[in-house]
């Protein structure tokens, strides 16, 4: 069946899509080349098709989603593929979406920075019931990244994530909160993370930070945008590619680098970082807010080994800490002894869930307390 890819109401290309599998079949042909996905373009003449096809597939919910197969099997498709074109591929992260051809559609019509949507696919994904038979796909959640549990809401008007935990202690959701709390005392931009509960189980929740005016670039596009002719490091091409755009990221890099730092975040790739664009005029506007910070403090060690091991390896640019905080060219701003007048509060947080033992609770005040001295040691 052949489909229009919209980016707002642009028409950007057309394509044939098995509606079984959901892969592109055949030629990608465009209409509107400067809004085509970024990256996705080579030296801005053409489309490189399998780049493409690559990001229509990384649109939709990752196979590697917790309990996701179980989710295909209540809906009967054979992976996330199919479920893109039953939601028209919409999103809360950008303005791209696509439509039947012929279909006279438009953006203000579905989008749904301004539109409801279903509830029923974060009901499945959240594990409970739906009636077979009357599922609404018009869901953000077929769009959402990660490998977390999480749903889109409608919460007092305002579009809200909200995210779980994982393993024994559900301790992301936590950790999402402190680190928030961390970049208030900091001033660093960044994401408003709150606690949710659901019985004795603790949620993370934050606002989108996208509207209709504006749309998330993940650093992954922004690195492949251009060639890095000259193999520089990826800090030095990603800089070099938002310079490129009127961008000095700079500033930016160097609060999340410290963020990171802080809370030990292992889990910062370049699909949770990167900038805020203007989807009409296509100005790239600033670097996004730190958010996806839930990765952190001890989570995926056990309470013996955070000391030991949590803090040591590292992404996106450097394999270490020690390496990556060294690509943070100041550090004047960083208020320690705000941080470290937050440990009331920040103890009190992750005690306030039964899944946190006294003894994990009490590691990760050290693990932090170690590294914020190492900042101090910088300063």
């Amino acid at each position: 069946m052949l489909y229009r890819l919209m980016h707002d109401d642009v028409e950007v290309a057309s394509f044939e899509v098995d509606t079984s599998s959901g892969a592109i079949v055949g030629k990608v042909s465009v209409q509107d080349l400067d809004h085509m996905p970024l990256s996705t373009v080579v030296k801005g003449q053409f489309v490189d098709t399998a780049r493409f096809k690559e990001w229509w597939f990384g649109r939709s919910i990752p196979s590697s989603r917790s309990d996701i197969r179980c989710f295909f099997d209540s809906l009967d498709v054979p992976n996330n593929a199919p479920l893109l074109i039953r939601s028209l591929a919409l999103s809360l992260s950008d303005h791209y979406w696509v439509k039947p051809a012929g279909s006279n559609l438009t953006w203000s019509d579905v989008n749904y920075f301004d539109n409801a949507f279903s509830d029923d696919v974060g009901d499945i994904l959240f594990g409970n019931p739906v009636q077979e038979g009357s599922i609404d796909f018009s869901s953000p959640d077929i769009t959402s990244e990660g490998n977390l549990k999480k749903r889109w809401r409608i919460i007092d008007g305002q579009r809200c994530l909200i995210k779980g935990g994982s393993g024994e202690s559900l301790q992301e959701p936590l950790n999402e909160v402190i680190a928030s709390r961390i970049m208030d005392a900091l001033g660093v931009d960044h994401v408003k993370y709150d606690l949710i509960w659901d019985g004795r189980r603790p949620y993370s929740v934050c606002p989108d930070f996208v509207d209709d005016e504006t749309e998330f670039i993940s650093a992954f596009h922004v690195f492949r945008s251009m060639k890095n002719h000259d193999n520089s490091s990826v800090y030095a091409h990603y800089v070099r590619c938002c310079s490129e755009n009127g961008l000095d990221v700079v500033p930016a890099l160097d609060r999340m680098i410290v963020v990171d730092f802080l809370t030990a975040n292992n889990d910062r790739h370049m699909n949770n970082f990167g900038i805020i664009r203007d989807p009409h005029s296509l100005e790239w506007i600033s670097a996004a807010p730190v958010f996806d910070t839930g990765n952190s403090l001890g989570v995926g060690f056990p309470s013996s080994d955070i000391l030991l091991l949590s803090g040591r390896e590292c992404k996106p640019f450097s394999k270490t800490f020690e390496d990556q905080i060294r690509l943070a060219s100041d550090l004047s701003w960083v208020d320690v002894d705000a941080v470290e007048s937050l440990y009331p509060e920040i103890e009190s947080i992750l005690r306030s869930s039964s899944y946190m033992s006294d003894r994990r609770a009490g590691v990760v005040m050290e693990l932090l307390s170690s590294r914020l001295d190492s900042i101090r040691r910088r300063l």
